[in-house]
Formats: structure tokens, C-alpha cells, sequence
């Protein structure tokens, strides 16, 4: 685009928390967004020219999409097929169709990492549950379902043969358990120029129940080496598939330093929720810079963060009450989000808080108070 324009209708598939921030970020440029979802009430209704449909039936994503000028994602379960033949109408699509495919399935994933020379945890690919019971000298091993398995579902540990039974039935792919000192992600973006620019890590801590992201810390506490390392290979990954927008990747650190990819996403994320405060440029207005064309902004920390996502309380369900809101909103540096759903269950992301503080240290305890302190109840 040599250009740029303010009447560009930008369509998101998918209406969630994250479409909300893009289109929150896209709002200082006037820009115009439609959104698609199958929630009535989802994050984007009010804020987007809304379309309540299925993300994954064919007719209702081209209609869609043929009304917009540049489409993009916040969710992989979606009809590729539909913005494939958007793409051949000549609408801008990103990240492109067969890279979101691609992403969609865990298989091809770890395929694609194996031909492209992108270290990953070693894995066997498994049609049923039959087919991983002879594998169990595999084991200790992650049993990932293959499509479909999102927010820490479709993932599950099997330690020894006596967990065998509660194996997935479905196509899927076994992963060696990898022992890690830490968990890790790199925010990577690429425009169509070619040009990419990459976030410094962030370190992510997971709910024990939830297997969701429950905070995390910017920059990472690591060395410069892993450091280094993690970039190398977030670029790898992101100019090895030619996409073209943002990309999370996760990845493991052993306790050797070795840094091996976990998961990618084509798509804003959970690791990159507080570059909005404690980057130069976020990751929301990256995303919308590198799909219309545009140079890539800087990425430099301002200030050391963390990220608490805000999930509804185990034993909850019904409309949201926020319990420590004035207590939490006392603490200097504390940006609460809030992604505009009425109703809470257990372990639904509702929102998410970042805290920014010069000093690591008190920010660590901020963080530990927030996380204690601010609860979703019903």
C-alpha cells in the first residue's frame, strides 16, 4: 500500500478481547472496523460494524469479508477456505490463509517447524488413542489434540502408563515432556515489505488448573545469550512461513539454555497484552502498522511490567462482580482492562491488569497482590 487511508474498512474475524484492543488501538488512527461472531454480545459488538455469524461456515466468512477492504484474524478456528477465495477476489488477507491452515492443526505445526530447522520438543504424530497406548514408551509425553484445542484445552500430560486411559481418541500428536526452567514467548511482526521487527521476551507463569497464562513478566529474567537465542529464532519462524502480521511464539528454556518452540499463534496474543502500556509501540498497533503496509513501529521496553489476566473464579457463574477493585486501582502503575463480558464462569478471561514499575522487585509483589486481591465472583 503506498497510501494510507482512514476509510480503509478493516474486517476481523472473530469479535473477542483481542479484536476489542485492535480496534481500541486502530481508534487513533480513525480507522473503520467491522467485526464477525457468533456471540451476540462478544468484546467487539458495540465498537465495530457488527455481524453475528459462524466463523467457520464458508458463505457467511466471504460475505463478510467482501465487504471490508483489508481482513485480518484474532481466533484460528475459523474458514480458511473462504478468505483463501477472498484473497483470490483481491482483498488483502492477513496473515494469509495458508499459514492460518497451516497453524490450525498442531501436527502440521510441529511438521513444519522439523523441515524448517526450528528446534522443538522431539513428538510422534498419533491418529487415536489406540495409536498412542503403543506409544508409551514415549512417555512422559504432552498428548495435544491436533485442531481445535485452544485456551489450554486439547493439551494434557501423560506421566506414566496408568494415565494411558484418558489419552485423546482423536488425531492428535504425543511431545516428549520437556523439562524447562522457564516458559517464554516473543512477539514477532512482519509487514509486507519484509521488514520485521521483534519484542523482547516475556516470561510466562501458567494456572495450574486452567493451563492459561495466569501472569507474566517483561522483560524475561534471562540471560542475554537466551535472549538472543529467543529472537533468532522468533525471526526464524516468522520469515520461514512469509507472514505477514503479528506472531506469537512460545517456547521452552531448559535448564540447559537450550530455547526449543512450544506454539505459535498468527495473531495479537495473551504474551503481548502489556506492550499497550510498557512498549513503545504495541502489539495491537503493530499488527494494524504491518497489515496496512506500514513501517513497524519500535519495540523497546519503556518500563518493566506484568500481566495478570483476570479469570473467573472457580464456582462462579452469572454476572461479573469485581471484589478488590478499590484496593487494587490504590497501587501506583495498575491498568485494569476489562474486555466487556457481562457474564463470568470458571477460569473465562474477563480481563487483564498490567502493572508497571521501574523496580522489579516491587513489581513482583504488585503482581502477587493483584493476583490475590482482585477476583471475578458472581
Amino acid at each position: 500500500m503506498s497510501s494510507f487511508s482512514n476509510q480503509t474498512k478493516i474486517g476481523i474475524v472473530g469479535g473477542g478481547q483481542l479484536g476489542r484492543m485492535l480496534v481500541q488501538a486502530g481508534s487513533d488512527w480513525d480507522l473503520r472496523f467491522a467485526s464477525l461472531d457468533p456471540d451476540p454480545q462478544a468484546p467487539c459488538f458495540q465498537m465495530t460494524e457488527f455481524t453475528n455469524g459462524s466463523l467457520t461456515h464458508y458463505d457467511t466468512v466471504l460475505k463478510f469479508g467482501q465487504r471490508c477492504d483489508v481482513i485480518t484474524i484474532e481466533i484460528e478456528n475459523i474458514n480458511t477456505q473462504a478468505l483463501a477465495e477472498l484473497q483470490r477476489q483481491g482483498k488483502r488477507v492477513y496473515p494469509q490463509p495458508e499459514i492460518i491452515e497451516l497453524i490450525q492443526d498442531k501436527r502440521t505445526q510441529k511438521q513444519f517447524y522439523k523441515a524448517s530447522g526450528i528446534p522443538t520438543a522431539d513428538f510422534i504424530l498419533v491418529n487415536d488413542r489406540d495409536d498412542v497406548i503403543r506409544q508409551k514408551n514415549f512417555l512422559p509425553a504432552v498428548n495435544k489434540l491436533g485442531r481445535e484445542g485452544y485456551d489450554g484445552r486439547g493439551v494434557q500430560i501423560l506421566r506414566t502408563e496408568k494415565d494411558l486411559e484418558k489419552a485423546f481418541d482423536a488425531p492428535g500428536l504425543l511431545e516428549k515432556l520437556i523439562d524447562f526452567e522457564k516458559e517464554i514467548a516473543v512477539i514477532a511482526a512482519r509487514n509486507e515489505q519484509g521488514e520485521v521487527a521483534l519484542y523482547p521476551p516475556v516470561e510466562m507463569v501458567f494456572h495450574p488448573e486452567a493451563n492459561l497464562v495466569e501472569y507474566l513478566f517483561s522483560p524475561a529474567q534471562i540471560s542475554s545469550t537466551v535472549q538472543q537465542e529467543a529472537q533468532r529464532i522468533a525471526r526464524l519462524v516468522i520469515e520461514k512461513l512469509n507472514m505477514v502480521g503479528i506472531l506469537a511464539v512460545e517456547m521452552f528454556v531448559t535448564r540447559e539454555g537450550t530455547v526449543l518452540v512450544n506454539e505459535i499463534a498468527p495473531r495479537p496474543h495473551n504474551s503481548g497484552h502489556q506492550t499497550i502500556e510498557a512498549n513503545t509501540t504495541s502489539q495491537y498497533e503493530q499488527h494494524l502498522r504491518a497489515i496496512l503496509g506500514l513501517p513497524l513501529g519500535d519495540t523497546s521496553i519503556v518500563i518493566p511490567s506484568a500481566m495478570v489476566n483476570l479469570l473467573g473464579e472457580a464456582g462462579f457463574e452469572g454476572e461479573a462482580v469485581y471484589e478488590g477493585w478499590q484496593s487494587v486501582m490504590a497501587l501506583s502503575g495498575v491498568h485494569i482492562h476489562l474486555y466487556g463480558k457481562k457474564k463470568t464462569k470458571p477460569f473465562r478471561k474477563m480481563g487483564h491488569v498490567t502493572i508497571t514499575d521501574a523496580d522489579v522487585e516491587s513489581l513482583k509483589k504488585k503482581a502477587k497482590f493483584v493476583k490475590t486481591h482482585l477476583r471475578v465472583k458472581a
